[in-house]
């Protein structure tokens, strides 16, 4: 296992730095974030000594579970999945990122946690991109009005955007998509307020992180890509 996960993470990171080079940018501009939402703690064990030391999960229950068990390792957890206020608490205590933050209650209880914690909360914005009603996220347009609102929330920074392509989105609408998050980071970059810094843009999974990557993602959430061939 340990072999093929090896070739897998040098795989996946060699994708990247072609993805990163066609663009104009190096291979170090972009975090690989491991998803291990499917794969038990010794199994993730194994793809952090395959050399990917950032990981992501979904649910936050898992992320608790998994941080506490590989308290031993210098592991960076990425909170990547839907996050429900009553778990807010939990999570800030486990995550250096959350990246799915979708509305502004969210982004309070969050704010109200770092601040009980004593912790700077960093955070990405989750923006739906595609438009369908099933995703998470604000809507493009609201993004003004939402960095606006985040201002006075001192327990917090934001860190950049996020986004998920639209489930049926072929790949010229993958790519509009991602533009559009890039685009949204760059316009409102300028007039943005201290507790806002716009620099990380979290876009694109196994089936796409190469033309996330094109678009200028600076984190790209791969999964199945790394546990291939895995039995």
């Amino acid at each position: 296992m340990d072999e093929q996960l090896a070739e897998n993470v040098a795989a996946v990171k060699q994708q990247i730095a072609e993805a990163a080079k066609r663009s104009g940018r190096d291979a170090s501009d972009v975090c690989l974030v491991g998803v291990t939402k499917y794969v038990d703690v010794s199994t993730t064990r194994a793809l952090v000594s395959a050399g990917c030391e950032t990981l992501g999960e979904n649910r936050p229950q898992v992320l608790w579970e998994k941080s506490n068990a590989m308290d031993d390792l210098d592991v960076r957890w990425h909170m990547i999945g839907h996050l429900q206020r009553n778990k807010v608490k939990r999570t800030v205590e486990s995550a250096d990122l959350i990246h799915s933050c979708d509305s502004l209650r969210l982004l309070k209880s969050i704010h109200e946690a770092g601040l009980q914690s004593g912790k700077l909360v960093d955070v990405l914005l989750e923006v739906n991109v595609s438009g369908e009603s099933a995703k998470h996220g604000f809507s493009p347009d609201e993004m003004s009005s939402v960095i606006d609102a985040v201002q006075p929330l001192e327990g917090l920074k934001v860190k950049g955007l996020m986004c998920m392509a639209g489930l049926g989105s072929g790949q010229q609408d993958v790519r509009r998509e991602f533009d559009l998050l890039r685009e949204l980071l760059e316009s409102n970059r300028a007039s943005a307020p201290p507790n806002v810094e716009l620099r990380e843009l979290s876009m694109g999974m196994s089936r796409d992180f190469e033309v996330a990557i094109e678009a200028g993602a600076t984190l790209v959430r791969v999964g199945s890509s790394l546990f291939r061939g895995l039995r």
